[in-house]
């Protein structure tokens, strides 16, 4: 399986990234984005770390280290780094997944990096995705997948609340540190919006003069959306996205609503009040298929798309489509200890708010119903959007 995975998220970054070369591969110097040249390499680079130091002890490319090192290169120095040139870049990167194959299978690389390598370069195809988006680049060549209807679906779903396990269950499947280990809390009954904020919801509250979203304008036949390259006539029933967390407050105060802490979307999300347990996703224990959610998509759906998604309280498109943002700042749960990759998550506690769900970029192998994604609250940039809660029970 690790093998599999690493194959996979490397065609996928393929698609969405090798395309960006000439002037594109160092793009503007920007806070949120990277110079593509570079990220490529630390793509590369990031696995042979991880998969391959304890076979060869350096690297195969002198100075990698120096250049490809998120840690410890600063992000301004990266458009002044003396980089192969990209076609040089790829080839490292291929050469190091070959590498890392020949030695999977003899059983030379500890399954758990080549799994953590794997999700590395998910993540980056989707921040490649994002790249493509802030920079008005051209979509990456997707396939474009028709998306499974659903009948209108309005309103709040009531939550009961209780003593609920959250985080991951420690059974055997790769997850993260930050999502390390289930530990009972306490969530009072509440309701929570059965899709996520609409396009058309949040023009209301534009109108009524709150702030519109990144890449929306208004033109004399109406409000658009840049999609990529492309303004699009502005989709009504689809979820609002590039919005910050600061704006998402602002809608909820506004609408008279609040976001979900983590801990109430999680219940949501996964709690099975039949069965009297967790589920792994919304749908069940399934893995993930085209007609469940809007995952390693090419654009975002309606709404009321993918009923056969729903968690068992009715409450839909939980995983995929968009990210959510919540009302938690990402901390560490009780008992938490760092996993080898020390730089993913402890830097950030204290400082970043929590998403949850995954975007219609998300590889299958991020989103699920207890991943927890986190940004700085005034990021716009990322596939985010937002549901809501009622005020009281």
């Amino acid at each position: 399986m690790p093998a599999a995975e690493l194959v996979e998220a490397r065609a996928r970054l393929k698609l969405v990234a090798d395309d960006l070369r000439g002037e594109r591969e160092w793009g503007p110097r920007l806070s949120i984005v990277n110079p593509p040249r570079w990220e490529l390499g630390h793509v590369g680079w990031f696995q042979e770390y991880w998969c391959l130091r304890g076979a060869q002890g350096v690297s195969i490319l002198p100075h990698a280290d120096d250049w490809y090192n998120s840690a410890t290169v600063p992000h301004a120095l990266r458009w002044e780094l003396p980089l192969p040139d990209f076609d040089a870049t790829l080839a490292y990167r291929e050469e190091v997944l070959a590498r890392v194959l020949a030695l999977l299978a003899r059983g030379d690389v500890d399954p758990y990096f080549a799994m953590l390598a794997a999700r590395h370069e998910d993540m980056h195809a989707e921040a490649f995705h994002y790249t493509r988006q802030t920079l008005a680049y051209p979509a990456p060549a997707l396939d474009v997948r028709a998306a499974p209807a659903g009948g209108p679906l309005h309103g709040d779903a009531s939550i009961p609340g209780g003593v609920f396990p959250l985080g991951s269950e420690d059974d055997g499947r790769w997850v993260f540190d930050n999502e390390k280990w289930t530990h009972p809390v306490v969530v009072r009954p509440f309701r929570i919006a059965r899709t996520p904020v609409t396009n058309g919801e949040y023009l209301r509250f534009v109108e009524a003069g709150g702030v519109p979203p990144a890449h929306w304008r208004l033109t004399p036949q109406g409000w658009e959306q840049r999609r990529f390259d492309r303004w699009l006539p502005l989709a009504e029933d689809e979820p609002v996205i590039h919005v910050s967390c600061h704006q998402a407050e602002a809608y909820c105060r506004h609408a008279g609503r609040r976001l979900p802490s983590e801990a109430e979307w999680e219940f949501a999300a996964t709690w099975d009040p039949v069965a009297g347990r967790k589920r792994h996703q919304p749908w069940g224990d399934a893995p993930w298929s085209a007609e469940l959610a809007n995952l390693e998509g090419s654009a975002p759906a309606c709404v009321q798309a993918y009923p056969a998604g729903d968690s068992a309280f009715g409450v839909r498109q939980m995983v995929g489509n968009v990210w959510e943002w919540t009302a938690s700042v990402f901390l560490p749960y009780p008992g938490f200890h760092r996993d080898p990759y020390k730089e993913y998550s402890e830097p950030w506690f204290g400082t970043h708010r929590v998403l949850r769900g995954g975007a219609f970029a998300t590889s299958r192998r991020i989103a699920s119903a207890t991943y927890r994604n986190f940004f700085t609250p005034e990021r716009s940039d990322v596939f985010a959007g937002f549901r809501t809660c009622a005020l009281d029970a």
